[in-house]
């Protein structure tokens, strides 16, 4: 492979300035997955689902009550990533988090295992949500994140006022794509 190709070792972190996703991905495969403490770590870490968790098919419910539309585990145009929800005509993207996965400011818990390895791969994942979060801001979507303890409820309460403000939005506010 031509070494011109590829990402650099570093990341570029000047502000505003996004991660590059290859480089996220390159950096997490470089550091060896830790071998489970116990075999019933492993199942529970094997049975992690990545789509179709409780909270989205709850949320994804009450939203259908509602009678909203929208697309799920939707690619992001020029990534690797995938947003859970996306409501495509408003252009709003909405992420389901987990309070482990996405380091939840009131419930986040930091494993004793391996507690280095995890401290990275945990704050990997919260730098490359900001990185997804300004790479569609900067397209022209707007961005919900919902944390998976929020009730159902609450967060399409949510998800509807930002549908409900981008349809009362002058079109011209919205771009269509990155400049």
């Amino acid at each position: 492979m031509d070494s011109s190709n590829r990402w650099p070792s570093t990341f570029d972190v000047r502000p505003g300035r996004p991660l590059p996703e290859a480089d996220v991905s390159r950096r997490q495969s470089k550091r060896a997955t830790p071998i489970a403490s116990s075999s019933e770590v492993r199942r529970r870490m094997q049975a992690v689902r990545r789509v179709g968790t409780d909270c989205e098919l709850m949320l994804r419910t009450v939203l259908r009550r509602r009678r909203l539309s929208f697309a799920t585990d939707w690619p992001i145009p020029g990534t690797r990533r995938r947003a859970d929800l996306v409501f495509r005509k408003a252009r709003v993207a909405v992420f389901i988090d987990g309070c482990f996965w996405h380091a939840c400011p009131r419930h986040a818990s930091w494993p004793k295992q391996n507690a280095s390895w995890w401290r990275q791969k945990i704050l990997g994942n919260v730098a490359r949500d900001r990185d997804t979060d300004r790479y569609l801001r900067r397209i022209g979507w707007k961005v919900v994140r919902v944390w998976e303890h929020t009730s159902p409820n609450a967060a399409a309460a949510r998800i509807v006022r930002h549908l409900s403000a981008v349809a009362n939005a002058p079109s011209n506010h919205r771009a269509a794509h990155p400049r």
